[in-house]
């Protein structure tokens, strides 16, 4: 049976003479549009609601009696509108308008950023007067205004359009920039939150505050970054994909003289619309930075120092340690969740094919076994939920996730359904996060290790998700939580619900599908079939015993195996120590190790470990792909030509150096193998091949015990903030001032115990050290603490040793940082 398509009802109106036929309560600059027919505008931006604000795009409709707004008035029947091709009356208000715009307009285009891209100019000429008669002084501000380190405010070349100020409201929800004074005076300007307070200018506090620039109609919002420092005619545009979080934005990276100078969101409905974070925006600078590795390096056998190698050098004594290493236990692969499918799949077909193990994980992250079948059963091959669900869910519930922090596209996709229908959703959380606020949802107050529980008695959240399209949006933290998983996927078949798994980094759902998991190979395959091995080793021309049939070490039994001795050799692809469970154990770890190849863009704490170290691309020196939380495929180009080496490419000469064809030496190449792989019957049905087999077992994990904190005591609860201590954030410390403050959140009732009130300094501490912040007093769970995971002052890992549902020491005292 198929479905039945909605008719849309339509009416009919005469446009310039021509009958068209619109939907009904279409606006008519809409409806224009559709015919080819351009009205000048500046306020009207199709995802804002209308505001009229500008009356630049002035019509005559036949029967007002004056210009009517085409961007606030729907079409109706019969009606007989003509724009500014057809009609005196229009074409003369048009002009008026612009008059009046350019009246205190600043004559600045050649030093203005916008200048050559900038709409008031282009309809300056094409609906505007030749001469301007106006000869008095034009009204002058002090400028720039720093609404905070990122955004400039120039405000005498605002045309009060209010875009900014409806995009803060409509789109992001903070209150950051508003329109300030009356009449003449009238200006944008930052919003005050107390208005008996006058003087009380505080900086905004919004990840989205770079989108107010790109859609400033003038240059009256400008980038700190990107101020001067170009012109848009001597830029080279280059569409790209968004490196950082699982959203998948679209991106345009303008660049110029081997430099990227900015990046702009791109224009994609199905996915970040015309939207993308301040992370996505303004962190690129680390591509630049000064500890950027460019040649290989090579430790020396007699001074114990890395030296500058040339790249045969370096593959050779690269391959003659994995080759020796692998005779003393077995190499560990740990490839890290920047990359994209095709480096993924590189690694991934490298440790099977080269090393001969399964030892490989991209989790470079708190992780547990529960996880590893969860992703095998309900992620793998999947593409069950996408953001125009979102927009007909009847009810979203996040478990695990706070969306604004770890998605901001989720967060403004769910927060645009809100406002529109007002869609409810769920949170299962220690508190109400600023996002939740924004979303309006209802947060089941939990304590960190206790969402299995929640998850399983809830009878809000079984109504909620048994409507027909109800989404159960899961992160990766939830892997944290004994039964946490296992409990999401029960309530997801009890109640028909659609389960969405939402990673953190870019390149982890890709590394999923590419097989960079231990029990895991391309595809989905689960390793410990042997007629999935045996199609695989057809596709890859290989012998079917060649592959490893027994289930590989995740991220932590690798690192604890290196640790042991266990482990002959590690490979590392860009893996931060401090991202894992205990970062230093795990440079322990490297520190024991036999051998450590790492292929990395930046040194670091792994390349002072490294005895062969190979520099790799960025992701705007090399094409390839990510696959978003949704499971969508973001294909990207490359932008700046360079001579670094993809991930790939570097592993396919180390492959050759061992006696092995990988065949991934290029994007092109791993493309036609990944299609070649796709064609296989995929895991998930009953029957694979001759074999016969079923996808991985499901993961049935009991809820596990909520630690009972004891006085003086407290349960950890921690997430990233989405702008923190991340490495591929340096370098640019204008993005870095608008990162939310560090902070420790306690409940009213904790904060009474300890004698603290918002602001007082906060220790919380383990055996290995401790970190003092100020309080702020939160409405949460009692016996609960919060604190960031890496942010400034907060890095969790490295300093406690522990993560989220431990029971750590809180004390009042000590300086907060």
């Amino acid at each position: 049976m198929t479905d039945v398509v909605p008719k849309v009802e339509t009416v009919k109106l005469t446009i310039d003479g021509i009958e068209v036929e619109a939907p009904k309560g279409a606006l008519v600059i809409r409806a224009a549009e559709q015919m080819g027919i351009s009205i000048p505008r500046f306020c009207d931006h199709p995802l804002l609601a209308p505001a009229g604000a500008c009356r630049q795009c002035l019509v005559d409709i036949e029967g007002q009696r004056k210009p009517v707004a085409s961007c606030t008035q729907p079409v109706a029947e019969g009606m007989v509108v003509r724009t500014q091709m057809t009609s005196d009356v229009a074409k003369k208000a048009q002009e008026g308008i612009m008059e009046f715009l350019l009246i205190n307009h600043p004559l600045d285009c050649p030093v203005c950023d916008k200048g050559g891209e900038c709409p008031l100019q282009n309809q300056a000429m094409s609906n505007g007067q030749a001469e301007s008669r106006f000869v008095e002084h034009k009204r002058e501000y002090p400028k720039p205004l720093p609404i905070s380190t990122q955004v400039l405010l120039d405000r005498e070349r605002c045309v009060l359009c209010q875009r900014c100020t409806r995009f803060s409201d409509e789109i992001a929800g903070d209150k950051f920039i508003d329109l300030m004074e009356r009449s003449s005076n009238e200006q944008i300007g930052v919003f005050r939150g107390d208005p008996d307070s006058p003087g009380d200018d505080a900086p905004f506090n919004s990840y989205f505050s770079g989108n107010t620039i790109q859609i400033c109609p003038v240059g009256a919002l400008t980038s700190s970054q990107y101020r001067f420092r170009a012109r848009p005619f001597d830029l080279v545009s280059t569409p790209n994909a968004c490196e950082h979080c699982a959203a998948g934005c679209d991106q345009r990276a303008d660049h110029r003289r081997g430099k990227v100078m900015r990046r702009l969101a791109g224009d994609d409905p199905a996915v970040n619309e015309e939207w993308n974070c301040d992370k996505g925006r303004f962190a690129f600078q680390y591509v630049n930075a000064n500890d950027r590795l460019t040649t290989p390096l090579v430790r020396d056998a007699k001074t114990g120092e890395l030296r500058t190698a040339s790249w045969p050098e370096a593959l050779s004594v690269a391959a003659a340690g994995l080759r020796a290493a692998k005779d003393k236990g077995g190499v560990g692969v740990l490839a890290g969740g920047r990359l994209t499918v095709e480096d993924a799949y590189a690694y991934s077909k490298f440790a099977r094919v080269a090393l001969g193990t399964n030892d490989i994980d991209f989790r470079a992250r708190p992780l547990s076994a529960e996880e590893t079948e969860f992703l095998g059963f309900h992620v793998v091959g999947r593409a069950e939920v996408t953001y125009a669900d979102i927009e007909s869910a009847p009810a979203v519930v996040f478990v695990g996730l706070e969306p604004e922090e770890e998605c901001p596209i989720i967060f403004l996709r769910a927060r645009k359904t809100y406002l529109k229908r007002g869609l409810p959703s769920f949170a299962v959380a220690p508190f109400v996060s600023r996002g939740f606020e924004k979303l309006g949802a209802t947060v089941l107050l939990t304590a960190p290790g206790a969402e299995a529980e929640v998850l399983g008695a809830s009878e809000q959240l079984h109504e909620a998700l048994s409507a027909e399209g109800a989404i159960l949006f899961v992160g990766e933290r939830l892997a944290n939580v004994e039964g946490g998983l296992s409990a999401a996927a029960r309530l997801a078949e009890s109640t028909g619900a659609r389960l969405a798994w939402v990673p953190r980094r870019a390149g982890d759902r890709g590394a999923v599908e590419a097989g960079a998991l231990p029990t895991l190979l391309p595809g989905g395959r689960p390793v410990f079939d042997p007629a999935a091995r045996a199609e695989l080793a057809q596709a890859w021309n290989l012998d079917a015993g060649v592959l490893p049939s027994a289930s590989g070490r995740d991220t932590d039994a690798i690192v604890a195996a290196a640790r042991e001795g266990r482990l002959g050799a590690l490979v590392v692809g860009g893996v931060d120590p401090s991202d894992l469970s205990d970062p230093l154990a795990a440079e322990e770890a490297l520190d024991k190790v036999g051998f450590v190849v790492s292929l990395e863009l930046r040194a670091g704490a792994v390349t002072k470990r490294a005895d062969v170290v190979f520099p790799v691309a960025a992701a705007v020196e090399k094409s390839g792909s990510y696959i978003n939380w949704e499971g969508r495929v973001r294909p990207f180009g490359t932008v700046l030509k360079t001579q670094a080496m993809s991930d790939a490419r570097v592993l396919d000469t180390l492959g050759r150096e061992l006696g092995v064809d990988l065949g991934v030496s290029d994007v092109a190449a791993v493309r036609t193998q990944l299609a070649g792989l796709a064609s296989l019957p995929m895991p998930g049905v009953t029957e694979v091949g001759t074999g016969g087999t079923v996808r991985g077992a499901a993961p049935a994990v009991a809820p596990g015990a909520v630690p009972q904190p004891a006085s003086g005591q407290a349960i950890l609860a921690s997430w990233h903030h989405l702008i923190d201590n991340g490495s591929l954030q340096d370098g640019d410390g204008h993005l870095a001032g608008t990162a939310r403050p560090a902070v420790v959140r306690i409940s009213k009732s904790t904060a009474g115990d300890l004698g603290v009130v918002d602001g007082d300094a906060v220790t919380v501490g383990t055996e290995r050290g401790a970190i003092t912040l100020p309080a702020l007093v939160t409405d949460m769970v009692d016996g609960v603490v919060w604190i960031p995971t890496n942010s400034p002052g907060s890095t969790l890992r490295r300093t406690l040793g522990v993560t989220e549902g431990a029971l750590v020491e809180i004390s009042t005292g000590g300086t907060a940082k």
